[in-house]
C-alpha cells in the first residue's frame, strides 16, 4: 500500500523530563490517524497472552516465566509499528501488507536480539524462583500460593525483594533495548553490538528522561493487563509507536527524518 498523505512536520527536540509524556501522544497520534495495522498487532499479542494464561493457569513458575518471556519479546515483534511511525513522519501512509512484507524479509539481526532477549527472560524466570524458594517458608506452586505466602503476608522482605530484584534485572534489558530496536528497522547497515551500544549511550546521556519513560511504559502494560489483557490491543500499539518518537528525540540529527531509511 502506498498512499500519500500530508506530511507530518517532527524533528528531533531536547530530551528532557516531559519528553516520555510527548512521545506517549504523539504515539497516540501516530495510531488514531493508521489504526488497523497497531490494532492488529494488540490483538495478536493479547490473544497470545490469553492463550498463555490458559496453558499455564495452575502452574506459577510457567506463567511467570510465559509472561516474562512474553513482556520482553513484545517489543521485537511489534518492530513493523516502528515503520509505520517512520513512514508518516516523512507523508507516507503504511498498511498492514506492507508490515507483513517486512516480516517476511527475515532480519537476522531482530531474531538475534529476540533470542537474546529470550535468554533474559529466562535468567530473570530462574533467579526469582532461586530467590523465592530459598526465602519462602512454603512451597510456591501456584498462583493462588504465590498471592498468599508471598505477596499478601504481613512481614516485609519476600515480595519487596522480589520486586527490587526484577527491577534490578529488567534495568540493563531496557537500556539495551530502548534504542536499539527502532534503530535496527531504521538502519539495515547497523549490526545489533552497534545498535545496543547507542541505546546504553542514550540512556547514560538522559537517565532521568529515561528512567519515567520506563515507569510509563510499565504502567501503561499493567494497566493493561488488569483489564485482563484487554488493554493490551491499545496500549502495545501506543507504546510501540512513541517508542519510535522517542529513537528520533534520544538520537538526534541520526533519526530516520533527517536521513534514508537504509
Amino acid at each position: 500500500m502506498n498512499n500519500t498523505a500530508p506530511p507530518v512536520p517532527q524533528r528531533p527536540t531536547p530530551v528532557g523530563i516531559l519528553s516520555p509524556m510527548m512521545w506517549i501522544e504523539r504515539g497516540w497520534d501516530d495510531l488514531r490517524a493508521n489504526p488497523l495495522p497497531g490494532l492488529a498487532h494488540g490483538l495478536v499479542l493479547t490473544l497470545f497472552g490469553w492463550l498463555l494464561v490458559w496453558v499455564a493457569r495452575d502452574q506459577f513458575w510457567l506463567l511467570v516465566g510465559a509472561f516474562s518471556g512474553f513482556l520482553i519479546v513484545a517489543p521485537v515483534l511489534a518492530t513493523g509499528l516502528y515503520h509505520i511511525s517512520r513512514e508518516r513522519m516523512v507523508g507516507r501512509k503504511v498498511g498492514l501488507a506492507e508490515v507483513l512484507t517486512l516480516w517476511r524479509s527475515f532480519d537476522g539481526r531482530l531474531v538475534r536480539f529476540g533470542l537474546l532477549l529470550g535468554l533474559a527472560g529466562t535468567g530473570w524466570v530462574l533467579t526469582s524462583a532461586g530467590l523465592i524458594t530459598v526465602w519462602s517458608p512454603v512451597s510456591i506452586q501456584k498462583p493462588v500460593d504465590f498471592l498468599q505466602h508471598v505477596v499478601l503476608v504481613r512481614e516485609v522482605g519476600l515480595f519487596e525483594a522480589w520486586l527490587l530484584l526484577g527491577a534490578l534485572l529488567a534495568a540493563p534489558v531496557f537500556a539495551s533495548s530502548v534504542v536499539a530496536l527502532p534503530l535496527l528497522v531504521d538502519k539495515k547497515h547497523v549490526s545489533v553490538h552497534q545498535a545496543v551500544t547507542t541505546s546504553w549511550r542514550a540512556v547514560a546521556d538522559h537517565p532521568a528522561p529515561l528512567v519515567w519513560w520506563a515507569v510509563l511504559i510499565a504502567m501503561l502494560v499493567g494497566l493493561g493487563m488488569l483489564t485482563g489483557l484487554v488493554g493490551l490491543i491499545v496500549a502495545i500499539p501506543v507504546i510501540a509507536h512513541a517508542s519510535w518518537h522517542a529513537y528520533c528525540d534520544l538520537t538526534g540529527p541520526q533519526s530516520a527524518a533527517s536521513m534514508s531509511p537504509n
